[in-house]
C-alpha cells in the first residue's frame, strides 16, 4: 500500500486509527479461555475485527503476545493476518515485532513478514544501522517502521540523550539519519503519543513522513496534542490504541463494547480530519 492509497483510506473512512491486537488470554473474556491457546486468540481476534473493522484503517498485532505460546500462539498469529488480508483487504497490517540484526538475519524477517505473510509493515529497531534495515526496504509498497521517540518511560534513557558532543538528541539523529536510507513511500516512524508538544521537533525533520504513534487511550497520551503537533497535509499519523479499545469488557459483550470504544476515537479523528477533507 503506497502512502497516497493510504490517505485514501483515511479519507474514505474518516479515521486513523490502528487497532492494536495484544492479545493476552488472561485478559479476554472468561468463556473463551477454556479454547486451545491458538483457537481462543483467534476467535478473541476474529471478534475484535469484525466489531472494529468499520471505525479504523490499519490492525497492529504485537508479535511478543502470539510468540509466547510458541507454535499455537505463532499459528493464532497467521490466522488472524490472513482473516484481516481475505475478509478487509484494504486494511494496513502492521507486524509490531521490533526487528533489527544483522543483513543476511534482516533478510530472512522480511521474508517472513513480507513474502511468507503478505504484511504490509513491520516495526523496527534502528541501533545496529543500515544495514540490519536495508533488507525490508527492498520490498515495494512494504513499508520499515523505524523506532524514534517511544511512549514507555525507559524512552528518556537515551532517546532524549545528546550526541557528538551536540545539542542534538538521538532520536533527532535516528530521524535524520533514517530518512536518507530510503522514501516517504518505504519509511515511517514510531512516536508515542505521550511525548506531545515534541512531535514538532518530529515534523521539523520529517514533515512529510506518516508516524505510528501509540499511547493514547490506557497510556494516557492525548489524541488532540498528536493531531496539534503532528499531523500532516495528508494526515502523516496512524494512531493506535490497544488496550482501551480490546478489554474495554469482558464478557459476551466484548465485541460490541469494542466497537463503541473504538467508534467513539473514530468519531473523534472525524473531527480533526475535516480540514483536510
Amino acid at each position: 500500500m503506497t502512502r497516497s492509497q493510504l490517505f485514501e483510506q483515511i479519507k474514505l473512512k474518516k479515521t486513523f486509527l490502528c487497532v492494536g491486537l495484544d492479545t493476552d488470554i488472561k485478559k479476554i473474556p472468561e468463556h473463551l479461555q477454556s479454547l486451545p491457546a491458538q483457537d481462543a486468540i483467534f476467535e478473541f481476534n476474529k471478534a475484535i475485527i469484525d466489531a472494529t473493522e468499520p471505525y479504523c484503517i490499519a490492525y497492529k498485532p504485537n508479535l511478543a503476545f502470539y510468540e509466547c505460546f510458541g507454535v499455537e500462539g505463532w499459528i493464532a498469529f497467521e490466522k488472524t493476518v490472513r482473516y484481516i488480508r481475505e475478509k478487509y483487504p484494504n486494511q494496513f497490517i502492521i507486524a509490531d515485532a521490533k526487528r533489527g540484526d544483522i543483513g543476511n538475519t534482516s533478510s530472512l524477517y522480511a521474508r517472513s513478514f513480507f513474502e511468507h505473510l503478505d504484511l504490509d509493515a513491520v516495526t523496527v529497531a534502528p541501533y545496529m544501522g543500515e544495514d540490519s534495515l536495508k533488507p525490508f526496504l527492498g520490498y515495494e509498497g512494504k513499508w520499515v517502521i523505524c523506532l524514534a521517540l517511544t511512549s514507555n518511560k525507559g524512552s528518556h534513557d537515551f532517546q532524549l540523550s545528546t550526541v557528538d558532543g551536540t545539542s542534538t538528541r538521538l532520536f533527532e539523529k535516528v530521524l535524520g539519519t533514517v530518512k536518507t536510507w530510503g522514501t516517504e513511500d518505504q519509511i515511517m516512524f514510531v512516536v508515542g503519543a505521550t511525548q506531545g508538544k515534541m512531535f514538532e521537533d518530529i515534523r521539523r525533520i520529517a514533515p512529510d513522513s506518516f508516524l505510528l504513534v501509540p499511547g493514547i487511550g490506557a497510556q494516557g497520551g492525548s489524541l488532540q496534542e498528536v493531531v496539534r503537533y503532528g499531523m500532516n497535509k495528508q494526515c502523516g499519523l496512524i494512531v493506535n490504541s490497544s488496550r482501551a479499545i480490546i478489554y474495554a469488557d469482558h464478557t459476551e459483550r466484548f465485541a460490541e463494547v469494542a466497537a463503541q470504544k473504538a467508534k467513539e476515537v473514530a468519531d473523534e479523528m472525524a473531527e480533526c480530519l475535516k480540514p483536510l477533507l
